[in-house]
């Protein structure tokens, strides 16, 4: 392997884009990858551009009917009339949108050639984590599920044992049913309950269909759960599966949208206890999975300024093995950046001030402690079919 990370670019990813209204501004990813660029990544990473993906790749999740209605929505926008989901105030038909679709879905997709064959030990799409589609509909801001056919070219290239792991505010649950009967891919979502946020999935008792008991664990956090408990919820639960699933690949998706300042959900983590995060599945990826085969997706974030960038840009940092230290001023030159883009004032450091700390699973709980019941719960839930101690 090269030992340097791959960044997986193409400009026309910014394509995707839902309209001046829509929540999901494709600012976000041309700031970001202009972050990048001004903290000198370039130079330790391969920055590659993939092929968009062809409707054989994109059946290996969605229907070729869905497909079909994608491609004719695009090409006729006023046409979408809601059917599969296009054409809805989430999922607004726009020009282009198979196009951009697939070319996000190819990046995924040729992140894990890539990690699978040997080209890289990890490989970053920040422009995919699109996890809400179905296989027969879009969902949620998400046409094609680039996080389901990264997953799905692991298991067509071999793997027998493919982890994914989903940190967004918002339940994974596109990729969820991709694989709910399928023993060799298990799926991990940490996300804001589902009786305060969309999609009203992610309940404890959601396992795995009977095939695959056990290859599905979800914890929901109550609205307001900062980084002390979304830090320790993770580290209940994520390591102890990983280090019993022992994957041969590892994806992982990093929704921006848990952070305080996210004018969409409820959930109240900074800009460090994400860094964390990301910094603990690269550290999963070496100790647990085969040749440390990691392949890292953005996903939500509509702080498409203050927050998207900078956590997507330690995210790149991290998989290059060049962290960038919380405390680095941000360049001059991406603030000016910024400004000629939005008009608004970029942050001036890459911390939102705070220390990323947590207590132990292990140090005990509290059983009258919120938090503390949903780890419970999901832990009761999903272990013991594991063959894991709740």
């Amino acid at each position: 392997m090269t030992g340097r990370a791959q960044l997986m670019w193409d400009d026309a990813v910014t394509g995707y884009n839902f309209g001046a209204s829509h929540p999901m501004d494709p600012v976000r990813l041309a700031l970001t990858r202009e972050l990048v660029r001004a903290y000198g990544l370039d130079s330790k990473v391969d920055v590659v551009s993939a092929p968009s993906a062809g409707d054989s790749t994109l059946r290996l999740v969605h229907r070729q009917e869905y497909v079909e209605a994608v491609r004719r929505y695009s090409a006729d926008p006023r046409s979408a009339d809601g059917s599969y989901g296009i054409g809805t105030p989430d999922d607004p038909a726009f020009a282009g949108m198979h196009e951009a679709s697939a070319l996000i879905a190819g990046q995924s997709v040729g992140a894990a050639d890539a990690v699978w064959r040997g080209e890289t030990n990890h490989a970053v799409n920040f422009a995919g984590g699109l996890h809400h589609a179905m296989p027969g509909a879009a969902s949620g801001f998400c046409v094609y599920n680039d996080a389901s056919l990264a997953v799905a070219r692991f298991l067509e290239l071999g793997a027998e044992r493919v982890a994914y792991v989903d940190v967004d505010v918002h339940h994974g649950d596109g990729v969820q049913a991709s694989f709910w009967d399928d023993p060799r891919v298990l799926t991990i979502s940490l996300h804001e309950h589902p009786r305060t946020l969309f999609p009203q999935t992610g309940w404890p008792e959601e396992t795995g269909g009977d095939a695959a008991e056990g290859s599905a664990v979800n914890l929901p956090l109550p609205a307001g759960t900062g980084d002390e408990g979304w830090l320790r919820a993770f580290h209940a639960v994520v390591p102890e599966l990983l280090a019993d699933f022992r994957p041969q690949a590892l994806v992982t998706q990093h929704g921006a949208d848990t952070h305080f300042e996210d004018p969409l959900a409820h959930l109240a983590v900074s800009l460090d206890a994400q860094r964390a995060v990301q910094a603990s599945c690269h550290e999963l990826a070496h100790a647990y999975v085969d040749e440390a085969r990691w392949v890292a997706l953005g996903g939500g974030g509509y702080s498409v300024v203050d927050v998207v960038p900078r956590s997507w840009t330690h995210l790149v940092a991290i998989a290059a093995h060049a962290p960038i230290d919380p405390k680095t001023p941000v360049p001059e030159e991406w603030r000016d950046e910024v400004y000629a883009r939005t008009r608004e004032s970029a942050p001036h450091r890459m911390t939102d001030g705070r220390t990323a700390n947590w207590e132990s699973w292990d140090a005990g709980y509290d059983p009258a402690d919120r938090l503390d019941q949903a780890i419970i719960a999901t832990r009761k839930a999903s272990f013991p079919l594991r063959g894991l101690l709740p």
